[in-house]
C-alpha cells in the first residue's frame, strides 16, 4: 500500500466533506435511551441515523456491490448496517455508535454541547470523538484503498453504527441475532470507540472492564421533617448511605473490599502496563483536570493504570433526594439515593459482583433503614485474545508510518459491551480496538473533542490494516 497516497487522501476527504458533517451531527442533541426516554417522540436520534445514512450512501457508490439498510426493530434504536463487497478472503466487521451522552456543566465559554467549535487541530462538541467520527473513519479507510486501484485488495467489510452504546448497548445483542447469517463470522473486527495515550504513536486496547450500575436508596422517613423537631431522633438517611458504601469500599484508600471484585492480573498486561508507563510518564495522571492541588491516588505510573484498567472502582456518579444548596431549608430529608458506577475487572464476573454487592448493601442495614440496590444487570468487560504475528507486524507498520513510533498498548478503564458480546460469540477471532480519545479529549464530559490530525492518521492506519488482512 501506498502510504504517502491514502494520508494525502485522507487530509483531503477529512477537510472537505467529514468535519463538516461532524460539524452538523455536533448540533443534535441525539442523547442516548438511558439519558432521553422520550428520544424516539423528540426525532433527534432519527436526524442523526439519516444525517450517516446519506453521507454514506453517496459514497458507497465508489464502492461497486455495497448495500445500506437502517434496520429498524420494534421497540428500540436504529441501526445502520453496511456491506462492502471485498476482494480477498475473510469478513471484517467494523463498529461505532452515534448516540450521545447528556450536556454535562462546565464547558469553556464559546464552547458548548451542541456547538460544534474549531480551534486550531481540535473540534469541539459532544459526540464528535466518541464516537461519531467512527462510521466516517471506517468508510474513509476503504475508500482510500479502493482509490490505491487494483494492487491493493481488502476483504469483505460490515459496518455496524448502533444508537444505544452509552446506554450499556441493550438495543445490540438483538440486532446481533437478527443480522447473524448477513453478518457471517468475522476473522477480524475493528472497533473505533477507544482512547490513546497520546497522539503520538497508535494505541491498541488490550482490555476493557466491566460494570455494574445501579441506585442505591435509603429511606427514613415517609416525608421531610423539621430539622430541629426529628435530628438526634431519626437517622440520617446521608450518614446511612455513607456507611453503606464503607461496607464495598474502603473511603481513605479507594480501595474496593469485596472479594468478588477482584481478579489476578496477566503477567502481559502487567508487562504492558509498565511499558505504557514509561512512555508516557507524567502524562498518565497529568492530561486530568485535577482541580487546585489535588493529587492523584498514587505515583507509580505502571500502578495507576493498573488501577483505571483492572482493579475495581467505585464512582457515585449520581445523587437524588436534596435540593440545590440555595434551596436548602432545615429540614431532615426522607430517602437519600446515590447513583452508583462500579467498574469491574476485565475478566471478572459482572453478575456475581452485582449478587454480591447487593447483598451486602441490602443486609443488615443501620436502624433497620429501608434500604435498596437497584441494578438490573451486570456487564462483563474484555481481554483481548493474542494478537496473530501478521496483525502485531501490521499495526506496528501502520504506527511507524503515520506517526514515525511504534504501536503502544494499554488497557482502559471503560466499557464497551460489544465487544464482551463479539468475544464470546466468535473466539478465534482478531480484534483491533483502539480510538480518538485520548489526553484532555474529555469524553462523556464537558470541553470534549476531537484532535483533527490524530483522527486522519488512525484512519489512515486503519486503511493499513484492512490492506494487511486481505495479504496476509
Amino acid at each position: 500500500m501506498d502510504f504517502p497516497r491514502v494520508t494525502s487522501f485522507m487530509e483531503k476527504i477529512w477537510e472537505d466533506e467529514i468535519i463538516p458533517v461532524l460539524a452538523d451531527y455536533i448540533r443534535i442533541p441525539n442523547k442516548s435511551p438511558a439519558f432521553d426516554a422520550d428520544w424516539e417522540k423528540h426525532g433527534h436520534m432519527e436526524k442523526a441515523v439519516t444525517m450517516f445514512a446519506d453521507w454514506a450512501k453517496a459514497k458507497l457508490g465508489q464502492l461497486p456491490g455495497s448495500k445500506l439498510e437502517v434496520v429498524r426493530l420494534p421497540g428500540r434504536t436504529p441501526l445502520i448496517f453496511i456491506e462492502v463487497p471485498g476482494d480477498a478472503s475473510g469478513t471484517v466487521l467494523m463498529y461505532g455508535h452515534l448516540d450521545k451522552q447528556p450536556e454535562m456543566h462546565g464547558w469553556t465559554e464559546g464552547t458548548g454541547p451542541w456547538l460544534p467549535v474549531r480551534k486550531d487541530d481540535q473540534l469541539y462538541g459532544r459526540g464528535g470523538a466518541d464516537d461519531g467520527y467512527a462510521m466516517f473513519a471506517s468508510l474513509a479507510a476503504l475508500l482510500a484503498l479502493k482509490e490505491q486501484g487494483v494492487k491493493v485488495k481488502h476483504g469483505r467489510a460490515v459496518i455496524i453504527i448502533e444508537a444505544s452504546e452509552e446506554s450499556g448497548s441493550p438495543d445490540l445483542p438483538f440486532y446481533i441475532d437478527h443480522l447473524a447469517a448477513r453478518i457471517g463470522t468475522p476473522d477480524l473486527v475493528v472497533c473505533l470507540d477507544s482512547g490513546s495515550g497520546n497522539y503520538e504513536q497508535l494505541w491498541l486496547t488490550t482490555s476493557l472492564r466491566g460494570m455494574v450500575i445501579g441506585n442505591l436508596t435509603v429511606r427514613v422517613l415517609t416525608e421531610g421533617v423539621h430539622s430541629g423537631a426529628a435530628s438526634g431522633i431519626v437517622p440520617s438517611s446521608f450518614r446511612i448511605l455513607r456507611s453503606l458504601l464503607s461496607r464495598i469500599e474502603d473511603e481513605a484508600t479507594g480501595r474496593m473490599t469485596l472479594p468478588e471484585l477482584f481478579v489476578e492480573i496477566p503477567q502481559d498486561r502487567q508487562t504492558q502496563a509498565k511499558q505504557a508507563a514509561q512512555i508516557l510518564g507524567d502524562e498518565v495522571w497529568s492530561e486530568l483536570p485535577f482541580a487546585g492541588t489535588t493529587k492523584p491516588t498514587g505515583d507509580d505510573g505502571a500502578e495507576l493504570i493498573l488501577q483505571k484498567t483492572w482493579r475495581p472502582q467505585l464512582a457515585v456518579t449520581g445523587m437524588a433526594g436534596y435540593p440545590l444548596p440555595a434551596d436548602g431549608g432545615n429540614v431532615l430529608l426522607p430517602y437519600s439515593t446515590a447513583k452508583l458506577s462500579l467498574r469491574v475487572p476485565p475478566t471478572g464476573d459482572a453478575e456475581k459482583a452485582r449478587a454480591a454487592v447487593k447483598k451486602v448493601l441490602e443486609d443488615s442495614p443501620p436502624y433497620d433503614a429501608e434500604v435498596t440496590f437497584n441494578a438490573p444487570r451486570g456487564e462483563n468487560g474484555w481481554n483481548a485474545p493474542t494478537l496473530a504475528p501478521w496483525l502485531e507486524a501490521s499495526l506496528n507498520k501502520a504506527s511507524m508510518c503515520a506517526f514515525g513510533k511504534p504501536v503502544a498498548y494499554q488497557g482502559e478503564g471503560g466499557s464497551i459491551p460489544f465487544m464482551a458480546m463479539l468475544g464470546e460469540k466468535f473466539p478465534g477471532t482478531q480484534f483491533v480496538v483502539t480510538g480518538l480519545l485520548g489526553p484532555h479529549s474529555n469524553a462523556h464530559g464537558p470541553n470534549e473533542f476531537l484532535h483533527i490530525p490524530f483522527a486522519k492518521k488512525l484512519a489512515a492506519s486503519i486503511a493499513q490494516v484492512l490492506a494487511d488482512h486481505a495479504a496476509r
